[in-house]
Order: C-alpha cells, then structure tokens, then sequence
C-alpha cells in the first residue's frame, strides 16, 4: 500500500538514531540517490509487470500527484543530485519540485522497437515479434489483446513512434504516464484500435482474420465501445488503407467509417511520439478464441452488415405443401483459380437444381458486385460453389447451416500449406457446412518434381478443371441434404430464420 509523505518521514525519523554520525549520513543519502537512479530506470526497461503490482516509480508519482490541484504545491524530500567536482564526494541536499520529478519521469520514457528483430524465426509465435516485450490479456475462449490504460500497465499510456512504411524495425513504442507523456507527443483522445498484421490489409481474407478480434473485444464490452481510429500495422509498418469491402464491414459493425491514422496531421517531426488516451492492441488474429466465440462474432457481422445493406434478416416462410426454396449459387473467378469452361460449370450445376423442386440457381462474379450486392446475394443462398479465393470470405453472410462447395487446381494439396484449409475453418466458425473440397488432377506441367516447393509458383496461378460426372453426383447429394434439412426447418419453426442477432451476449 503506498505511504503518505508524512508517513514516510516518520519512517525516516525513527531511524535516525541508529548509528548516528555525520559522516554515516552524507554515505547513506549517497547510497539512497544511486538506488533511486538505478530503480527508476530497471521500472523503465523492465518487462510489464503482472497485474496487481506496483513499482516503486508508480507509487511515488501516486505520492506527488496525489491530487493534481495541488501537484504544484507538492514538494519531496528527496537527496538528488552530487557533487562530481569534490574529490571526496561530498553530497548536497536538494528539493525536488513536482515540476522537476515530472520532467524526470517525461525523461525516463523509454522507446522500444515495435519490430524485434530478435524474435524474427518466431514472429508469430508467443509474444511475438511487435511489442515483444509486452504481455496480452486472455481468458479462456476470449480473444488476446492488450488494453492501455489498464492494471496490466499500471495506469499507464500506450505511445507509439510509427510512421515508417518501410521497415518496422524504426518503429517503437512505450508506456507512460498520462501526467508524464514524454517530450513532444502528441494526446490522441478517444478509443485507438492497433493491428497488427502478418499478412496484409488488401487481401479480404487475411484482412478479416485481423478485424475478427477487435469485434470479439467489442462484444465483450457489451458493444458500448466504437473505435475512434485505427492504426495498422503490417510486420510493423504502417499501412495506411484496407480493402473496401474490409473498410465497409467495420463501418457497418461499428456504425461508423473507420478512421485509419496517418500520425501527419500538422506534426513535421518524424520522431514525435503519439500517445493514446484508450488503446486496444491485437496482433494474434484469431488466435485463443474458441468457435463459439468466434461465431458470435461472425453472427454480429452479419447482422449489422444486412441492416446496413437494407437486407431482411429473415427469410421469407415456405408455404403449406410447397417445396422450400433453395438458393444455389455459383460465385465465379476471373485469372488465377477461375474454371477454364465456366459455362460448362454452369450446365452442370443448373441441370441438376432444375431437378429439385424450388432450386434455383444464381451465377455471378465478386468482381462486378458492390459489397452490398454480395451482401444481398449472399443472404439469399443456401449453397455456395465456387473456386478456392478471397471471394468465399462472402461466407460469412451465408444463413447459418449453409453448404459451401470448394473448389482448386492442381498442386494445392501437396505445396499449399495449411492457407488451403482457410474457407474450411472459416464455414466452421460462422456455423456453416463445408460439404468438401475438389481437386483437379490436371493442370500445367512443371518442370521440376511436382512436390517440389518451386512448382507452386506454377500451381499457385493455375486454373480449375471440371469432371461431369463427379460434378453432377455431387451437386445432386448436397441439393438433396439441404432440401431435407430446410423441410425439417420449416416444421420447427415455420419459416426458415436466420440465427444471427445484433445483439450483444457476452
């Protein structure tokens, strides 16, 4: 518990009589100077404390900015400075003023890099290599984050010095006082949300994967808190966009476009700090939170993007003795991952829907759609088929219980790494029905071994094939599930619901 200063006098006092002299004085107030000096700067450099502790630093800036209507008035008896000149060391008394402590401890700040090279075989690993030194706070199920002010950070500001694009490494941060910001920073009211991402911004997938945590820190504050700007970074260098469609869900989530910060308004200095009244700091993604969780978050996002895009988030009843309708849609590509016979595709697929009572079937490219016309699409189809690509992150504003169909090219399922399975976790945490994946066995020859690492450069940007026969079984086994499962839907419930809400349960 920290001591008032006239309890720590009182401490002093009744420890004066002990070994008195002169000479043991002058040495003991030397001795209590270097300790001082030493303890303020381990608190500086010191990894974050765990919560509920409270440094020595801390407890004596509660004592001089007890009530900061009388900061100024406030005096510590304090031994603090030495004469370097004498050649036996003599030691003055001085009095510290709260102004002097204040430009001490503004002097103390000290800047870490945002990038730790150190950490640079592990980047995504544990602490990770942004903000390394720091620790996140995570329940069970719940995402990881890092919160400024807090009782992690002992009251104290998040301050970032991070305007370059380039390298991440030249970027830093550190923790401080809010009566104490260092020298030249700048105070950023309000909420500030800082990503960052091992991937990029551009792309809607990756892009999502980043976005996904500061939802589920929203839904855990009740919805109650809305960011005021948002600072992202990609292995430590700024960005300073994200994708549309990306910028558009975030403005729908959180009724509000998305302010990215820039750090160049009108502040000429490229070292100047900026320090956050509140700041919220993701860098693990996804990472820690259970599916539940994570399709709690998904049902927001898809709520609010519906009301935003003026879309019914109830499907329409199947009447009495009719067939349930059944939305097939086909989401195509252009380039990379496209069918080579799209039309062919299409034949397939529409005659097999034209066998179903109540199919029917949509064809439409990401590409020439608004993000609310995909929205509108989307919530209006119960089976999605399309080839593996940013554009099935449409998923997510699928009904729950949908199907989703996948699709790739030659080469994937050796060289492609866990990234091929994204669409597969992802119908998972929003509550949908991955019903598998097709891979074509034909493709571009590559010239070296084909579970050669350098043949992906090749299958990377190959196209998708088509197998009538697999095709037509295939469509024809996921109609008849869904049919099925809508009829069973529509006794339970009369009328076929979504099961997402834009409200907040946590």
């Amino acid at each position: 518990m920290s001591k008032t200063p006239q309890q720590l006098k009182y401490h002093h006092r009744n420890n004066n009589h002990l070994f008195y002299s002169p000479k043991f004085s002058i040495y003991l107030l030397a001795a209590t100077c270097v300790v001082l000096f030493i303890l303020f700067h381990i608190n500086s450099l010191q990894l974050p404390p765990k919560p509920a502790t409270w440094s020595f630093t801390q407890q004596w800036q509660r004592i001089i900015f007890n009530n900061s209507t009388e900061a100024a008035a406030v005096t510590v008896e304090q031994k603090c400075s030495t004469d370097t000149a004498a050649s036996v060391g003599t030691v003055k008394n001085c009095s510290c003023s709260a102004e002097e402590v204040s430009a001490k401890l503004r002097r103390a700040v000290t800047f870490l890099p945002l990038k730790d090279l150190r950490y640079s075989n592990t980047a995504q690993q544990g602490h990770t290599w942004f903000m390394s030194s720091m620790y996140d706070d995570h329940e069970e199920g719940e995402v990881q984050y890092q919160e400024f002010p807090s009782e992690s950070s002992e009251g104290r500001l998040l301050c970032i010095k991070g305007r370059d694009r380039h390298d991440g490494s030249w970027n830093s941060y550190a923790l401080a006082w809010p009566d104490t910001l260092p020298h030249n920073a700048t105070l950023m009211k309000g909420l500030t949300f800082v990503s960052n991402n091992h991937y990029n911004y551009d792309n809607i997938w990756h892009g999502l994967c980043a976005m996904v945590p500061f939802v589920g820190w929203h839904i855990k504050n009740k919805c109650t808190s809305t960011p005021d700007r948002w600072v992202l970074y990609h292995w430590g260098e700024l960005r300073l966009s994200m994708a549309h469609w990306l910028s558009t869900l975030m403005e729908a989530t959180f009724d509000g476009q998305p302010m990215i910060e820039g750090f160049d308004d009108g502040v000429e200095d490229e070292t100047a700090p900026f320090c956050f009244e509140q700041a919220v700091v993701m860098r693990h993604n996804e990472g820690g939170m259970h599916r539940m969780k994570r399709m709690e978050v998904y049902d927001l996002m898809r709520c609010k993007a519906r009301i935003y895009c003026n879309v019914s988030t109830v499907r329409a009843a199947t009447g009495e003795g009719k067939a349930p309708e059944i939305g097939l849609t086909l989401l195509m590509r252009v380039g990379a991952r496209s069918f080579k016979n799209e039309s062919a595709v299409i034949g397939i697929f529409g005659r097999e829907c034209a066998k179903v009572e109540g199919c029917r079937m949509m064809v439409a490219h990401s590409n020439n759609l608004t993000f609310c016309e995909q929205v509108k699409l989307m919530s209006s189809t119960d089976i999605l088929v399309s080839p593996h690509g940013a554009q099935l992150t449409n998923l997510l504003f699928l009904d729950r219980n949908s199907s989703v169909m996948e699709f790739f090219p030659k080469g994937w399922l050796k060289l492609a790494g866990v990234g091929q399975f994204v669409f597969q976790w992802m119908a998972s945490w929003s509550g949908m029905r991955h019903e598998g994946m097709w891979r074509d066995p034909n493709g571009e020859a590559c010239p070296y071994p084909e579970d050669d690492r350098r043949c992906m450069s090749i299958f990377k940007g190959g196209r998708v094939g088509h197998n009538e026969t697999y095709f037509s079984e295939w469509a024809i086994k996921v109609l008849t599930q869904v049919k099925l499962r809508k009829i069973e839907d529509n006794k339970a419930s009369k009328g076929s619901k979504d099961s997402s809400g834009c409200s907040c349960t946590s």
